[in-house]
């Protein structure tokens, strides 16, 4: 564990991109902390207050309808950031199950999901979750919150058709670790293949998983934004940086700062998640900086 931060440490652009996550995730969950302090709600409408400029009660200013854009963009940061992590875990976990058993199994098993694999890989990415986030979770009976459902539908929709990296790097990386001296001896000691497979094959393949599943943070983000932009993403009162940027095409050449601000966010968060992937790859890899260098 030293020697892998002794490597991250000496890539700076990493470090910095780790920190700004850092820095950004802290404000997020700080934001009811953020509001109590100025005296605002993000979600309170105020006519009277509409395109107010910087001033101390809001330091950013408000928007069309006179919300603090402040406590909205640390609101709309909890829920984008949800997002990405969460759709990004689960897209890692699902192609886990799916690559693990086939790198470890191998023949038809194998054969029949990575089939099942490339024909998620053809499918059209953005019409098929725009098909997709048009569906409505009330017209198909789900009940409870539909701000909720909304938001449990886009990570839903992006994990399922998300998996693929993650399946393809994990059975690539067992099919390489599978005939090592220390799996064919857990094999002659009569160990059960998934017990090979969770206790000794996919510790030593995660490397690989840990960088994808951080690039795909930032992937999330952007997938969120643009559904959020169509109208088919998180739906309000909850916020985000993309539902932001959505109210504020019409408004862009009277007040950009409303499309500035949030557009800015997602720029800085998927540039550091890619840094912050680059980073992580020649800590876990030596032979990546080597080659690097």
């Amino acid at each position: 564990m030293t020697a892998v931060v002794a490597r991250f440490s000496r890539h700076p652009a990493a470090v910095v991109a780790a920190l700004a996550l850092l820095a950004l995730a802290g404000l997020a969950l700080a934001a009811p902390l953020v509001e109590a302090l100025l005296g605002v709600d993000a979600t309170a409408v105020s006519l009277l207050e509409r395109f107010a400029g910087p001033s101390a009660a809001h330091p950013l200013g408000t928007d069309e309808l006179g919300r603090d854009m402040l406590a909205r963009l640390l609101e709309g940061g909890r829920v984008s950031l949800f997002v990405g992590v969460t759709a990004a875990l689960a897209a890692a976990g699902l192609g886990t199950m799916i690559g693990l058993p086939a790198g470890y199994f191998g023949g038809r098993l194998d054969a029949a999901l990575m089939r099942l694999t490339d024909a998620v890989i053809a499918l059209p990415l953005l019409p098929l979750l725009i098909v997709l986030a048009a569906v409505s979770p009330e017209k198909l009976g789900a009940g409870g919150d539909p701000a909720t459902l909304g938001l449990a539908r886009i990570i839903a929709l992006v994990a399922l058709v998300g998996w693929t990296t993650a399946a393809r790097l994990v059975r690539g990386a067992t099919l390489a670790t599978r005939r090592l001296d220390y799996v064919r001896s857990a094999e002659a000691l009569g160990a059960g293949p998934w017990r090979i497979m969770l206790r000794h094959i996919l510790p030593n393949v995660s490397a690989p998983l840990v960088v994808a599943t951080t690039l795909s943070v930032g992937n999330v983000i952007l997938l969120e934004s643009v559904l959020s932009f169509l109208g088919l993403g998180i739906q309000p009162p909850l916020p985000s940086w993309g539902a932001m940027l959505t109210n504020a095409q019409e408004l862009i050449s009277t007040a950009p700062a409303l499309a500035l601000w949030p557009g800015l966010l997602i720029f800085v968060t998927v540039m550091a998640c890619n840094l912050l992937g680059d980073g992580l790859q020649d800590a876990l890899d030596p032979r990546a900086l080597e080659r690097r260098g």
